[in-house]
């Protein structure tokens, strides 16, 4: 039996992308103006959104953001690098602004299948009024194999990292995937380095508990056997990467789960546009396109990191039962006993649904309740909970306030 590689699968994007590139140029031709049939337009709008979105899964998107309004003056900003790790870049993004801020925040991008790029909005929107740090995890198809591995204890070290570097005084926001690690980073400082503890801690939409609202996304460790996936959605790294030999689990392969998980939805979008696009009202920076450009720019994880996710986080459920641990050395999340904590959930949340994030609070009882905080946003979905309208009209101003009742 043929079993598909990771070039296997670019030869497959690429030949597509080619067709549908043919595809638009064939259909394109002036001569088809000749003829007052719908036909050539329609497959020449098609050659064009295929050809643009296959072209999105191998491409990084560009953060975009140039500037910033703050009381009603614009400022330049700019990308900083401030640290440079084998799987990450500890990014700050440098205002011109005079005034100076007293909010720091650190957010922890979410490493499981889009670049930190999807956070875009949520920094965009903090930094009128915070120094904004990210964690800009990288494709692992693009770090050498002589890095050597990369698995959840190892991110969890990458954070404790990060917060030492970045404190006193950081507030740290982690995006789905990281909460719980997150959670896990602060046990350690707040054990063992005190002096690096977060100032607040906040968890948005994460699998604290999986268990506790399963969704088929959550539930999915439960019913595929670790085998299962190690032999059908891990490979290594093709020919034409710097990463070429590494166990990854492929983006491309995270990205067709993705959109089958909601394919009716994703099939209408694209028919639409199609449509759209024929019919000459389509345009480059619309709706369609900002969404699909970050949507399909998927990005290889590593094979120890995927599958240590689904083993220990959603499979023996480490930190919701407090048993997890890093070197073989348990890490006890009830250490956390000075850390503000506030939970941010959905009540539409479809990947993390409420009570899995929640969970936390329930697990940091040595934490006073009145360093313990929840927000349930009505009609939110996953995404809407750090980066779309509810964030922005709701989410974020308790955010602000929460961190400045601590500052």
């Amino acid at each position: 039996m043929l079993i598909p590689t990771y070039d296997y699968f670019e030869n497959l994007r690429q030949y597509n992308q080619w067709f549908a590139s043919t595809t638009r140029t064939f259909w394109e031709n002036p001569m088809f103006g000749l003829f007052p049939s719908p036909i050539p337009s329609t497959f020449a709008a098609w050659g064009k959104i295929t050809e643009h979105s296959l072209s999105r899964i191998t491409s990084k998107p560009d953060w975009g953001i140039d500037s910033v309004v703050s009381d009603g003056i614009e400022y330049l900003v700019a990308l900083e690098k401030i640290k440079e790790l084998p799987f990450c870049n500890l990014i700050k993004f440098k205002s011109t602004r005079q005034k100076k801020v007293d909010r720091k925040v650190l957010i922890i991008a979410p490493m499981s299948g889009h670049y930190a790029t999807l956070t875009r909005n949520t920094v965009i929107s903090l930094l009128p009024n915070c120094d904004v740090y990210v964690t800009d995890w990288k494709n692992a198809r693009d770090v050498p194999f002589s890095e050597g591995k990369f698995d959840i204890e190892d991110f969890t070290k990458y954070l404790i990292e990060f917060y030492r570097d970045l404190s006193p005084r950081l507030n740290v926001m982690a995006v789905c995937q990281p909460a719980p690690l997150a959670l896990a980073a602060a046990a350690i400082t707040s054990d063992k380095f005190s002096e690096f503890n977060p100032q607040t801690l906040t968890l948005i939409g994460g699998p604290i508990d999986p268990d506790a609202n399963p969704t088929d996304v959550t539930d999915f460790g439960h019913r595929t056997s670790m085998e299962a996936l190690e032999t059908t959605v891990t490979m290594p790294v093709g020919l034409n990467y710097k990463g070429v030999g590494r166990e990854v689990y492929p983006g491309a392969i995270q990205l067709a789960s993705f959109m089958a998980m909601n394919q009716e939805t994703h099939s209408k979008a694209f028919a639409n546009q199609i449509e759209k696009e024929a019919a000459g009202h389509a345009s480059e920076y619309d709706r369609h396109n900002k969404f699909y450009d970050e949507y399909l720019a998927v990005m290889d994880m590593t094979a120890e990191f995927y599958l240590s996710t689904v083993d220990r986080i959603f499979k023996k459920r480490e930190i919701a039962k407090n048993e997890f641990s890093i070197d073989g050395k348990t890490v006890d999340l009830k250490k956390i006993t000075s850390i503000p904590t506030f939970v941010i959930e959905g009540t539409n949340d479809d990947i993390s649904a409420p009570g899995q994030c929640s969970a936390a609070l329930n697990i940091l009882n040595k934490l006073p309740k009145n360093m313990r905080f929840s927000h349930l946003q009505d009609g939110a979905g996953h995404y809407g909970i750090f980066s779309g309208k509810a964030w922005r009209t709701e989410i974020r101003p308790l955010f602000l306030s929460f961190i400045d009742k601590y500052n």
